[in-house]
């Protein structure tokens, strides 16, 4: 894991989508999947919500990080200690969830656990706002910190190239979000697929 380098700042559809879902509300509950970041605080706190930090991919290293990384993620004993510390949320406790491009590095037994604790924690009709590449023959990816700089924008932060569990196509997207009510696909010149998903 290299130190966070390189910021790019960029307009995001999907985040501006995501603010768009709960303009004009209060007091709402929201997860960030990305590592602590003042400025995404002032942003959340500004509109009068909280908001709930959990670096998800530093707790996948945690518990799976010894040898190799994907093999691990089906050890019971490994999982069992991720599924303890991660997500711990009751049952629709958030109003949205920030998960960034966090879920392209879990292995599809693994996301599909992921996916269906965060559709119970989530309020009916909440957005998800969650990334993923879009090169399909891409051997390793751009791992990046997010921060939001207002409610349209982002700044990227590289934190290091990983190779992904998985591509996913906007098929594959659609199967994995299947549960929730919908879902919408933006993709962004750096090929990134952001995605919307509604509870």
């Amino acid at each position: 894991m290299v130190r966070d380098v390189a910021v790019q700042v960029r307009p995001s559809p999907g985040v501006e989508q995501f603010f768009g879902a709960i303009r004009g509300r209060q007091g709402l509950s929201l997860l960030d999947l990305s590592s602590v970041s003042q400025s995404s605080v002032s942003v959340i706190t500004g509109l009068g919500h909280k908001i709930y930090f959990e670096d998800l991919l530093q707790e996948l290293d945690s518990c799976f990080g010894d040898g190799d990384f994907y093999a691990n993620q089906a050890d019971p004993a490994a999982k069992a200690r991720f599924l303890r510390s991660a997500l711990n949320f009751s049952e629709a406790a958030l109003d949205g969830a920030l998960v960034w491009d966090a879920f392209e590095f879990l292995s599809a037994p693994l996301l599909h656990m992921v996916v269906e604790r965060l559709h119970l924690q989530m309020k009916p009709g909440a957005c998800l706002l969650a990334f993923f590449h879009g090169e399909e023959k891409a051997a390793t990816v751009p791992v990046y910190s997010y921060r939001l700089s207002d409610e349209k924008t982002l700044a990227l932060s590289l934190r290091c190239r990983r190779t992904p569990a998985q591509i996913f196509n906007n098929r594959a997207l659609e199967r994995l979000f299947g549960q929730f009510q919908s879902v919408k696909f933006f993709l962004t010149r750096d090929h990134l697929r952001e995605v919307i998903v509604r509870r």
